[in-house]
């Protein structure tokens, strides 16, 4: 018995090569190496961002998580995103794939750098701020004036994670393939 079915253009082999190039793209978001250098530090601005995501017992650093809760902050937006970039591949459009995977990775740039931003994190010890009011920040300035009047600090007058604010900008991502290294 026949089924009255009739295939016409078998397109299951281009869904499938479509699938497994979006599913070996990533989508990575940081500080890449040549982003990295500075002058005022010698591992640049990749180790700034690892030692302030898990802090320096060492240093005494704590640990100020950024990288993955910023991403995590916009997840409703880069799931978005991907989904769209699926949907895209399927539809063999490969270039609107493309572009929704920068667009996730733009989402998770800004999501981190506004954490940066908004976020309490543990207040700058006492040290950190007399460095920075040394240089001229005036934020430490009137930071170190007001423990130094013994009032708790608020973090208003200083962000820990930003300093010169070169750490922020350099975080960006980048879309590969997942064989590139």
């Amino acid at each position: 018995m026949k089924s009255g079915l009739k295939i016409r253009v078998d397109k299951a082999t281009a869904i499938l090569d479509a699938l497994k190039t979006i599913g070996n793209r990533d989508v990575l978001v940081g500080v890449p190496a040549e982003n990295s250098n500075r002058d005022d530090v010698q591992f640049g601005n990749a180790g700034i961002g690892y030692i302030n995501e898990f802090g320096s017992p060492a240093q005494n650093i704590p640990a100020r998580p950024h990288l993955r809760p910023g991403i995590r902050s916009v997840e409703d937006k880069t799931t978005e995103q991907l989904k769209i970039a699926a949907e895209a591949v399927l539809d063999g459009k490969q270039d609107k794939a493309e572009k929704a995977l920068n667009k996730a990775g733009m989402f998770a740039v800004q999501g981190v750098q506004r954490y940066m931003t908004t976020h309490d994190f543990e207040p700058l010890a006492d040290p950190t701020v007399t460095a920075r009011a040394r240089r001229g920040r005036k934020g430490a300035k009137i930071e170190l004036a007001s423990r130094l009047a013994g009032n708790s600090s608020s973090n208003d007058n200083v962000r820990p994670l930003i300093d010169t604010g070169s750490y922020r900008r350099s975080i960006t991502y980048v879309v590969r393939d997942k064989s590139e290294k």
